[in-house]
């Protein structure tokens, strides 16, 4: 049985405690002295005889109570610690002032290859296969700057922390964080609000269709090709797909291979060893493609990658093998790669400035992305979401768009799409003070003639007049990129029919 007795704190009261039940012959087998507390493991006392020790306890000067416990405070605390240690996924090394290692929670166990047991007692540097960092580990005082070793031939980022005891370092925790667990904060920190085939706004058929045509490629377990023009959205599109496919508990990473020069984008994507270069970590650093372990890897603007890069991309797509920057040892990482761009691959391997041989690695599955111009029935909603966060970012009252705006937004070409449509706006709601957007405030070329041609809603005398406007403005712009009804109708996803009654009603293209 185990007790608790309650004491007044004096000098040898825990000794005159002990006395007592070493009297009864009660073998104890574990005392813990926390006052006002002594708490004591005596197997051979059992509810029969506690009632007699109890007597005999209270004879002692100060002792208040004993109350039977299930277990040790220190027992409960170490199996506790024990449990959190077991179930932390990272390997996890606790070492004392000399840097000899204290104890080891079961993942650091595996990754070192030895048993806990093994790892207790062992010197930590010599772990790593260096001596000297055992050195180094005490002399900055358990505040190891992160670096990169190896163990067991697999790289870890280490983080070491002190175990502070009367204001100096008594010992450490390591905390070892492989390249994947890397990735997967990493990926925490930069997507945590990205969505997925949801976050994709519009309902017009190109939409749909991308969206079906989408969700099955995503499934899929291959190199994946984002085609279209800038700012349609393929990063939002890679996104949902690695959201919808079977690797979306895992990181999903992106380089843009057009905002880095060819010797960062190598070390970006696959990483460097230690000495590779000036500069360079003293333990070397992963690259993407080992951050992203069991995820994805979205290289933007593909069609920028210098040639050598190109033919380091190949051989990995090839069979998953790549080195890092100035190392000799092969690694192999499960990736899926997905990759964008604006430039017309076919056209640029014509040209042999893209490797026709990794065009067809990657392009294995596509998707092409339509461009704004092309989604007519999108663009008003699309722009009353951008109004709705860019009042929300302004801290400003929700403001709504006149029918010239909406007409001047309609008739726009936009060669920048939905990139373009969310800065005018957010310019728009940023730059204006009043409850409506017009087609000036939305500083568009023509929108101003919009403006003049069209009522916008407070001057308009009815609904039907402000549609009419609405309706002329519309046609009168587009007309001239689709001079005939057919087109137009087309253009505008409705009836040729009603098109040209319109036209008819409208006096366009002679009448004003």
């Amino acid at each position: 049985m185990r007790i608790d007795v309650l004491f007044a704190d004096r000098v040898g009261i825990a000794h005159e405690i002990l006395a007592v039940l070493a009297k009864r012959r009660l073998n104890v087998v574990a005392v813990e002295v926390d006052p006002p507390h002594i708490h004591i493991d005596a197997p051979e006392l059992d509810a029969q005889s506690l009632g007699q020790l109890d007597a005999a306890l209270r004879t002692v000067e100060g002792v208040r109570s004993v109350t039977p416990i299930d277990i040790l405070p220190g027992t409960r605390r170490r199996l506790h610690l024990d449990a959190l240690l077991a179930a932390l996924p990272d390997p996890v090394l606790a070492v004392d002032r000399a840097g000899r290692i204290v104890v080891a929670n079961a993942a650091a166990a595996e990754a070192a290859g030895r048993s806990e047991e093994a790892l207790s007692g062992a010197d930590f540097g010599r772990l790593f296969g260096d001596p000297e960092l055992t050195d180094v580990l005490v002399d900055t005082g358990f505040r190891l700057p992160g670096q990169e070793m190896m163990l067991n031939g697999r790289p870890f980022l280490l983080d070491a922390t002190p175990i502070v005891e009367d204001g100096r370092a008594a010992g450490g925790v390591v905390t070892l964080f492989a390249p994947s667990r890397l990735g997967e904060r990493l990926n925490a920190l930069q997507n945590f609000d990205e969505g997925g085939f949801d976050r994709i706004l519009g309902d017009s058929p190109p939409v749909r269709g991308l969206k079906a045509r989408a969700a099955r490629v995503a499934a899929v377990d291959a190199p994946l090709l984002i085609l279209g023009e800038t700012g349609t959205g393929k990063e939002l599109i890679a996104h949902a797909c690695h959201r919808a496919s079977p690797r979306r508990d895992k990181p999903f990473l992106a380089l843009n291979c057009a905002a880095v020069p060819e010797n960062l984008a190598e070390s970006e994507l696959f990483g460097y060893a230690p000495g590779a270069f000036t500069g360079a970590q003293r333990g070397g650093k992963p690259g993407l493609l080992e951050l992203a372990h069991g995820g994805t890897v979205f290289l933007d603007e593909i069609g920028e990658m210098s040639p050598y890069l190109q033919a380091k991309l190949l051989r990995f797509l090839n069979d998953g093998r790549f080195r890092r920057v100035g190392g000799d040892r092969e690694q192999t990482v499960d990736v899926r790669v997905v990759s964008a761009t604006h430039r017309h691959l076919e056209a640029m391997v014509a040209e042999h400035s893209f490797r026709e041989d990794l065009f067809y690695r990657l392009n294995v599955l596509s998707l092409q992305v339509p461009p704004l111009r092309e989604r007519g029935e999108d663009i008003l909603l699309l722009a009353r979401h951008f109004i709705a966060r860019a009042c929300a970012q302004a801290r400003r009252p929700p403001v709504r768009l006149t029918v010239a705006a909406g007409a001047a937004l309609l008739a726009n070409p936009w060669p920048g799409n939905v990139r373009q449509l969310e800065n005018v706006i957010f310019r728009a709601v940023t730059m204006s003070d009043g409850a409506f957007l017009d087609a000036a405030d939305l500083d568009l070329a023509g929108a101003r003639m919009a403006s003049d041609d069209s009522p916008d809603a407070a001057e308009a005398g009815n609904w039907e007049e402000a549609v009419e406007g609405f309706e002329r403005t519309l046609l009168r712009r587009l007309y001239p990129r689709f001079p005939s009804s057919r087109k137009l109708a087309a253009r505008l996803r409705t009836s040729h029919t009603m098109i040209a009654n319109k036209l008819r009603k409208y006096g366009i293209p002679d009448g004003r």
